[in-house]
């Protein structure tokens, strides 16, 4: 399990008790406090961890002779950080990815990455792990939902059977790029959710807002290749109510704290973990753009976090544009 924030923590509790499970964190003292109090006490404090699970700050021991690799590093770290424990891979392990974002400058999915960087590696042992999964409601065992997407069934099925539980079901999905744009696309959206909330807007705003930035990230996600009937499941619908809806979504509290008048800086200064949305907005209009794709909501995201545009006037900018046939 490459990455001890509060999703790849979160994910190690739930294999943790069915195979070994190790946690590989940056900093050694991070790994030191985790194996020494059983607690994560940077991102997840006062959760308790299983006894199965190890920490370390050496990721070639992380990564040696694990049948799976799962990586939950930020988008912008995550090609260095695999790039360094591809010498370790083993020709037979899974790689799985639970970062939702898209690298900016090649605007690659992570799964992209790891085939670029691992090339001689089997792309059907490559896949995602998605859906509704805010971390700290999975860690109090509240009743979730996730998808596994992976080429290889039968893999896609002994990851499924590692996972599930009596509070966390798990589905077999083999659309890799639709989970995979589904959860870096529903982070922009995230924001505009955010957003609408800082304003003091209620349910009907929100509920028009989330409806219509399903319309938009479905065709781009189909644009890419993903399935239209993957972002009507879990990696699309169910992440995005999730995100949008949640106090405890990072990209929400962006997207509100900027409707607050909080300037941009002063946000990513106060959080202590990554709102892939701000990144990921950047490369998402980079690929529509590339796609010929529309895409109102997510334009009017990338104006106010780049171009400074008060978000009042973007929500404005969405109600008078051009009256259209839904679609």
């Amino acid at each position: 399990m490459i990455g001890a924030g509060s999703w790849g923590t979160t994910f190690a509790t739930l294999t943790a008790p069915k195979v070994p499970t190790v946690l590989w964190a940056r900093r050694p003292e991070l790994a030191d406090a985790i194996n020494a109090t059983k607690t994560n006490p940077e991102y997840l404090p006062g959760h308790s961890l299983p006894a199965g699970l190890t920490a370390t700050s050496t990721l070639v021991e992380a990564v040696g002779g694990a049948g799976a690799v799962v990586m939950a590093v930020p988008s912008h770290g995550f090609r260095a950080v695999f790039t360094e424990a591809v010498p370790a891979l083993g020709p037979d392990a899974m790689v799985v990815s639970l970062t939702k974002g898209i690298e900016q400058e090649t605007l690659s999915r992570m799964t992209e990455i790891v085939l670029q960087t691992a090339s001689m590696h089997d792309p059907d042992l490559v896949g995602v792990v998605t859906g509704p999964n805010l971390a700290t409601e999975v860690l109090e065992g509240q009743p979730t939902a996730a998808v596994v997407a992976m080429t290889d069934h039968a893999r896609a099925r002994l990851l499924q059977d590692i996972l599930i539980g009596p509070t966390f079901r798990v589905y077999t999905n083999s659309d890799i790029v639709g989970c995979e744009m589904g959860g870096a696309l529903k982070n922009v959206m995230a924001i505009a959710a955010g957003m609408s909330v800082g304003l003091g807007f209620g349910d009907n705003t929100r509920a028009s807002l989330i409806t219509r930035a399903l319309a938009e990230l479905t065709r781009l996600g189909v644009e890419m290749g993903g399935r239209a009937e993957t972002f009507a499941g879990l990696a699309g619908m169910g992440d995005l109510i999730a995100t949008c809806v949640s106090d405890r979504s990072r990209n929400h509290k962006v997207g509100r704290m900027l409707a607050e008048g909080h300037p941009l800086d002063a946000i990513v200064r106060e959080m202590q973990m990554v709102a892939e949305g701000i990144k990921t907005t950047r490369a998402v209009l980079d690929l529509a753009k590339r796609k010929d794709v529309e895409m109102p909501i997510a334009t009017e995201v990338g104006r106010v976090l780049h171009e400074g545009k008060d978000p009042r006037d973007a929500v404005m900018g969405l109600m008078t544009r051009q009256a259209k046939a839904e679609s």
